[in-house]
């Protein structure tokens, strides 16, 4: 996923050390939030991506059951044409 979203760390290291952490906690956890962000977070342009790679797939999948259930139709049709042909023999 490409990450699009401005994470200010030094700004959240800051707000942390105003309220009690430490230097090295405020940074620990800004840099562990920040990794979380990149790897984790999806943008809007990455659903946006998603969306289309599914419906393409859903494209290509419903074109190949259409293919398959005008077989199988034909098949019936050929089928129940022969029937009543025998039929119409027999009678």
């Amino acid at each position: 996923m490409s990450s699009a979203i401005v994470f200010d760390t030094h700004a959240y290291v800051k707000k942390l050390r105003s309220v009690g952490f430490s230097e090295e906690q405020a940074e620990v956890h800004a840099e562990t939030l920040a990794d979380l962000i990149d790897d984790k977070l999806a943008t809007k342009r990455d659903l946006v991506e998603l969306e289309q790679r599914l419906r393409n797939d859903l494209e290509v999948r419903l074109g190949a059951l259409k293919h398959d259930l005008t077989l199988r139709l034909g098949g019936m049709l050929v089928v129940g044409i022969t029937v009543v042909a025998t039929l119409v023999r027999i009678l």
